[in-house]
């Protein structure tokens, strides 16, 4: 007996006809398509974009990290992030560090390279700076009090031009200034500034080194934003400034961990902190720097999905709109499809195909508007080295398609078990 039915078509064929017959479709309906794929447009473009911001900002930051030193812990008075907030009494009460503990570090903590301490002065506190060269000047820095090796335990703070401070300026209290290159370029436009004399907050200092360039994150406070002084100098001119810091940088081949429990021991016996009491100081090293960040960029990814959700769910639901009305605008080719032998399974992936074309070409123009996006920011804002990875690309791929098989499975299941003799009578 003959069969009904076409001869099987190669399944590359099958492909290539439902691809035509769903460009066909999206071609003839060009509006409809066109607000159906927006919302996955602007779904894959938030997701890609962001992701590329992100990826490039991880690898920044995290460089920005190690640049200031991956062996380098900071002892403190008050936590990391808590000298914004209201602090509670008990670490109000705290005893202030002194000016020889960074001295006895070196000679408790075999693994300790370099500890020295350091004193700032910022206008956060109120305190406003100012440096003065002929009739230019510089408002709104950091200064800060340092001892010769701060440069060799924060490496950030490379010197340029000139020299760092040294043994014979700290021992002399002498007023010579480091200062950063925003400042010098600002004080200094067309002169060599070493050994000019310059007026910091009205008193006399010999400018005897300028730092190597560096704006900062995302053009904040960088190095550039800095000077330094003598950490003797720094105590006589402000006295009243007793917060004092300790940068301490562990030797290369030290366990860090085990060198921060050894700094933590040797600050607790200095500081006669009893046995089971709380360490009365804080250490901050660079994994605390790194898990805050991460908790910002998982807020923001957070952020991210919802914003892309809601865009991708509006898509999804196009989709599933537009390919009801196909499968109704359809009916009868439904029908001579079937009575020329087109199985269940035939109808189901041809209107599965063009929902995932549907969804498919939101997804590319979606992830092209990621890539521009990133590429603008990139462009307009080199702090912020966005970059489009082929991970999130893929991503932006498998998200569309999913898309439009989620949301186009029941029109087309719908369109499969239709009833060919229905279908053929309909008008």
């Amino acid at each position: 007996m003959p069969s009904n039915r076409f001869p099987a078509l190669p399944q590359r064929m099958l492909l290539r006809e439902n691809l035509v017959v769903a460009l066909d479709t999206l071609r003839a309906r060009k509006v409809r398509s066109a607000l159906t794929v927006l919302g996955i447009v602007i779904g894959v473009t938030s997701v890609i974009s962001v992701a590329a911001i992100i990826e490039g900002l991880n690898g920044y930051i995290k460089g920005r990290i190690m640049s200031m030193g991956s062996h380098m812990v900071v002892v403190t008075r008050i936590p990391f992030g808590a000298a914004f907030g209201r602090l509670p009494e008990k670490i109000r009460l705290r005893k202030y560090l002194q000016y020889s503990d960074a001295a006895y570090l070196r000679e408790a903590v075999s693994t300790v390279a370099y500890a020295t301490t350091f004193g700032n002065r910022v206008t956060l506190s109120g305190d406003v700076n100012e440096i003065r060269y002929g009739n230019e000047h510089v408002e709104r820095f950091f200064l800060r009090g340092v001892e010769p090796d701060y440069a060799r335990a924060i490496p950030l703070f490379s010197v340029a031009n000139g020299r760092f401070i040294s043994s014979y300026d700290l021992e002399h209290s002498r007023s010579v200034i480091v200062i950063g290159a925003g400042i010098s370029d600002s004080l200094f436009p067309h002169t060599d500034p070493i050994g000019k004399m310059t007026r910091l907050n009205g008193k006399p200092y010999e400018v005897i080194g300028v730092f190597e360039k560096d704006p900062g994150l995302f053009g904040g406070m960088g190095v550039d934003q800095f000077a330094c002084i003598p950490l003797t100098n720094f105590h006589k001119n402000h006295p009243e400034i007793r917060d004092l810091f300790i940068a301490v940088a562990i030797l290369p081949e030290a366990d860090v961990g085990q060198a921060i429990n050894d700094i933590s021991q040797a600050m607790r016996r200095r500081r006669r902190v009893a046995p089971n009491a709380e360490n009365d100081f804080d250490i901050g090293d660079p994994s605390f720097f790194t898990a805050l960040w991460d908790q910002l960029t998982g807020a923001m990814v957070l952020l991210t999905g919802v914003i892309s959700s809601i865009g991708l769910l509006v898509g999804g639901i196009g989709v599933m709109n537009i390919m009801l009305i196909s499968v109704t605008e359809r009916t009868q080719e439904i029908g001579i499809r079937k009575a020329m032998g087109a199985r269940k399974a035939d109808i189901r992936a041809q209107f599965l195909f063009e929902a995932v074309t549907l969804s498919g070409v939101g997804g590319a123009i979606g992830i092209l508007a990621g890539g521009v996006v990133a590429l603008l920011v990139r462009s307009l804002m080199p702090t912020i080295p966005a970059a489009v990875s082929l991970f999130w690309v893929a991503m932006g791929v498998g998200i569309s398609v999913s898309v439009g098989l989620f949301f186009g499975y029941y029109p087309a299941n719908r369109a499969a078990n239709m009833d060919p003799i229905a279908c053929l009578r309909y008008e």
